[in-house]
């Protein structure tokens, strides 16, 4: 059953409209001033109003905007007199959904009334299916800094905005965070290209690009389609543009303030039409006060900006993380997920992980093939891995020592990490056969710290 609410202040018109309206199965509410309307909406929340323009305290285009600022997002059908016409299309550019006149016929309205809540119930399910798209594109995590990234990309993925730079340390997920903004908007039916600009040599990045006309330059035996034309109505990524020669970069310039490009050999231009997303890891700030990048390109690709925060500043997000592959890997292989022990975990929370999102997808994959269905033990990571995470879990320890209100949590998490590198010194032990020195190896440190790390842990 939806809501429908009345602001309008005559009472006749009010109360017949309530009695026809309720009559076709809708719920009817009525507010005969814009406040009361206001305050209406806020208690009832209706699908849809019918606003008069004239009210006694404001006008009705006072009150759509008052209910713009509020985010409150019922369809909204005008009710106008006959000298209203002009404010009443002003209030379809502000967002109404239609107007009607009066005075009006009882089944215009009703008609009127169905298309428009029809229209906006198709218009939420777009916007539902466009928020799930986002969250089903791979960005996975419960931190605050992931939370409001997935905010931003559903604000900017639904945006007219065709210029999107997405800045983030190699393996952060730029490429997740472009298909996400393309999943996400209207152009999710067009293709989605991608491009690494630093894997191909400068020419073949051009001819890669805008496409290349038979005989164009020495090797071209037949006409190559660019991927500008392939991503018309979609989106092109162009992974790595910090990587693209200051030549290629003049070209890229002018396509994306025009539209428009040649294919190499040809004097012909084209058009398309591309939502362009763009990804580097480095400064290009930096990079421009070097020479190395357009300042004018910087600031063309630069419309909007997406930061993505390196793994080691959401940990909380690890376990999620590994958690979520754990079952992608056991789908992929075939084979029961593998379940990280309590001290596993620990130390992967604990880890600084250089290679962010994609070390901790090459470890879970790693640990899958290795053990699956195993319980993950520090003995199965990776020595590098073991010693590295333990250091940084030490560092953190040593630095609670000079906090007086710390100092009780000290000697638990003193305790935690010996019983963690006695975990890690034995399950090296065991991998090695008992061999000392190939255990010492295979934890990356030298013989003599293992000897001095088992008499200290009073290990036989």
């Amino acid at each position: 059953m939806s809501t429908i609410l009345i602001i309008d202040d005559e009472p006749s018109l009010v109360s017949s409209l309530t009695f026809a309206l309720e009559e076709e199965g809708y719920k009817v509410y009525g507010a005969a001033t814009g406040q009361a309307g206001l305050h209406a909406l806020a208690d009832v929340h209706p699908d849809l109003v019918l606003l008069d323009l004239r009210l006694p305290d404001k006008t009705g285009l006072e009150v759509l905007e008052a209910m713009q600022r509020e985010n409150n997002e019922p369809q909204v059908i005008m009710i106008s007199a006959h000298g209203d016409t002009r404010a009443a299309v002003k209030a379809v550019k502000m967002g109404a959904a239609d107007y009607l006149t009066k005075p009006f016929d009882l089944d215009d309205l009703l008609h009127t009334i169905r298309t428009t809540l029809e229209r906006g119930q198709m218009a939420s399910e777009i916007n539902f299916h466009r928020r799930n798209a986002v969250r089903q594109s791979g960005l996975v995590g419960e931190s605050a800094p992931m939370h409001d990234l997935a905010a931003t990309i559903s604000r900017v993925a639904a945006s007219g905005t065709s210029r999107i730079l997405v800045l983030g340390e190699s393996g952060t997920g730029k490429a997740l965070v472009a298909r996400a903004i393309h999943a996400g908007s209207a152009r999710c039916a067009g293709p989605f290209i991608e491009i690494n600009c630093a894997s191909l040599p400068e020419q073949l990045i051009e001819a890669e690009l805008f496409g290349a006309e038979k005989g164009a330059y020495t090797g071209a035996y037949q006409r190559r389609i660019g991927l500008v034309t392939l991503a018309d109505k979609g989106t092109l990524f162009l992974d790595e543009i910090g990587e693209m020669s200051l030549a290629l970069q003049a070209k890229l310039l002018h396509f994306l303030e025009n539209g428009q490009y040649r294919t190499i050999g040809s004097t012909r231009a084209v058009h398309a039409d591309v939502r362009v997303v763009a990804a580097t890891n480095r400064d290009l700030v930096t990079e421009v006060a070097a020479g190395r990048f357009r300042e004018d390109l910087y600031y063309r690709i630069n419309v909007i900006c997406l930061k993505i925060p390196a793994l080691r500043s959401r940990s909380e997000d690890v376990l999620h993380l590994a958690e979520h592959f754990a079952q992608l890997y056991s789908h992929e292989e075939g084979v029961p997920p593998i379940r990280l022990d309590a001290v596993a975990r620990k130390m992967l929370e604990a880890y600084h992980w250089p290679g962010n999102v994609r070390e901790l997808k090459n470890l879970i994959e790693r640990l899958t093939i290795l053990f699956p269905g195993r319980d993950i033990s520090t003995a199965e990571l990776p020595p590098e891995f073991g010693v590295i995470g333990l250091d940084v879990a030490r560092a953190a320890a040593t630095n609670l020592q000079g906090e007086p209100a710390l100092r009780a949590t000290k000697s638990s998490i003193t305790d935690t990490l010996d019983v963690t590198e006695r975990e890690l010194l034995l399950g090296a032990l065991r991998e090695c056969g008992g061999h000392k020195g190939h255990a010492a190896d295979r934890l990356g440190i030298s013989r003599h710290a293992f000897k001095r790390r088992l008499q200290r842990l009073a290990i036989e």
